[in-house]
């Protein structure tokens, strides 16, 4: 098998190319470059070394996997008759995709591969630009980059950035962590006599200036932690510095029990938000929600129990289980597929009961629990047969109660007035209702015509007690009509 050797140009002119990756290019008869397009390139053709270059292919793609996966293909072709240079910009092993693509090939039997290095465009980089990489840094493809990966807190090499297109793609997907006005450099030719470095507001990278194949962007470490509000990691170290000893007395005072009414009270709030279709709210209350999440898991970890990462690995394993037709071979052609399938696996993983009723309570919601309790006993034919004869029920226990109201002691009275409700939330299942969100809906409805009766109180004596039942009522119908009429 002959061998692609595999040369890198270096990232500036002839001058910073080794003395021996020159005498080999000099001396090669048969060498393909990626592109011409390379300060070396021009120089070696000037001096009469002859090169063929796959830049033609750039013109048969409209994205670069293609082109990458066309030339290594053609490379390994290419070999089958005999041994062939191939050069790269660059250290062949720094993001020189068509590089990798190669590698892969071998590492398959299909080419043998020798690769010598280049002087990597970094070295210049981190000269030009006068940083030390052991502080920490990210090299990401601009063209493949996104939010999610940058780290903030590291130096950010952006290559890639070819033109005004990549560039503008570029600041979109910073614009997403970074403030508008956040400084960022244009490195074109570093470490060659074309050297050019200038500093913009990242909203002026794609038309502050021209940019080309020896363009990078370098993204400064934020060092405020005020400007990297947006990173997950500085809401852990905000709730972690609340929850030390020079943090808040409150904060620290807090444990998974005293904190569960607060994640009750925010989720409720969230809900309210959905429900008023208020996105601004709906942010809010997010946030409000996943402050209780962070607590409760810094509780955990100030405990030496879990952490965070302990339970983002059990929610993204369990969603992969879970849906084994987007992970895994399982097909799922509605969404009724798709519960039949996660309640199977739910099934699976959980521990054998003694009762199906079991992990069915939630302390939180007498309602949730009734609903949850019908509902379960419902799936194995426990429940009555129709709507109809549920409403037969609440009738009688109707009857019953008002029985009780009428000639029975408190506890009977609770009793029937508990049986009363409970078919009330079976009426609510056989409508596809949730009785939680139905009994929250009462409650802000109340509110809202409540506030609307003290206000005309207000403006009125001030005092309900110079108002009868009937003209309070009135009130309250105005409140309803006023509400109707905004529906």
């Amino acid at each position: 098998m002959n061998t692609i050797h595999i040369i890198g140009l270096g990232a500036g002119d002839l001058d910073q190319l080794p003395l021996g990756v020159y005498k080999k290019l000099k001396a090669a008869t048969n060498l393909y470059v990626r592109t011409e397009d390379h300060p070396v390139l021009i120089e070696l053709a000037e001096e009469g070394v002859v090169f063929t270059s796959f830049d033609d292919i750039y013109e048969k793609h409209d994205s670069f996997s293609p082109v990458y996966a066309e030339i290594a293909r053609t490379l390994i072709s290419l070999s089958e008759k005999s041994s062939v240079i191939y050069a790269v910009p660059g250290h062949p092993l720094v993001a020189e995709q068509t590089v990798q693509n190669l590698i892969e090939a071998e590492k398959q039997g299909h080419c043998q591969l020798s690769i010598e290095g280049g002087h990597s465009f970094l070295d210049s980089l981190f000269g030009a630009l006068r940083i030390d990489p052991i502080e920490g840094f990210q090299l990401m493809d601009g063209t493949e980059m996104t939010s999610d990966q940058v780290n903030m807190t590291q130096h950010l090499l952006i290559a890639q950035v070819y033109d005004s297109f990549s560039a503008s793609e570029v600041k979109l997907t910073l614009m997403e962590k970074y403030p508008d006005d956040y400084p960022v450099t244009i490195v074109t030719a570093a470490g060659s006599a074309d050297e050019v470095l200038r500093t913009v507001p990242l909203h002026e990278l794609d038309r502050s200036t021209e940019v080309n194949n020896l363009t990078t962007v370098y993204v400064p470490p934020a060092a405020e932690q005020t400007e990297r509000l947006k990173e997950w990691q500085t809401f852990r170290n905000i709730i972690s510095k609340l929850r030390s000893t020079e943090g808040c007395p409150w904060d620290r005072e807090q444990t998974h029990e005293s904190l569960s009414p607060h994640l009750i009270e925010e989720a409720h709030e969230l809900l309210q938000a959905i429900q008023e279709e208020d996105d601004e709210a709906i942010v809010d209350e997010l946030g409000d929600v996943l402050l209780q999440v962070f607590l409760h898991a810094q509780i955990g970890q100030d405990n030496g129990y879990f952490q965070i990462e302990d339970v983002l690995e059990a929610i993204s394993a369990k969603m992969i289980r879970r849906h084994p037709h987007v992970f895994g071979d399982v097909s799922a052609k509605n969404s009724e597929q798709v519960i039949a399938n996660w309640q199977e696996i739910k099934a699976q993983e959980k521990p054998a009961v003694d009762s199906l009723l079991e992990g069915q309570e939630r302390f939180s919601s007498s309602l949730t629990t009734s609903f949850n309790y019908q509902k379960k006993a419902a799936k194995v034919g426990f429940t009555w047969p129709d709507a109809a004869s549920a409403w037969d029920k609440f009738h009688e226990e109707l009857q019953e109660f008002q029985q009780e109201v009428a000639n029975g002691s408190k506890a009977r009275q609770l009793d029937e007035l508990g049986d009363l409700l409970f078919t009330l939330v079976n009426l609510a299942r056989f409508f596809d209702l949730s009785p939680e969100e139905a009994m929250m809906q009462a409650n802000r409805k109340f509110q809202s015509r409540f506030y609307y009766v003290e206000q005309q109180v207000k403006k009125g004596t001030g005092d309900f007690s110079d108002y009868s039942l009937e003209q309070l009522d009135a009130f309250w119908n105005q409140a309803k009509l006023l509400a109707r009429k905004e529906d």
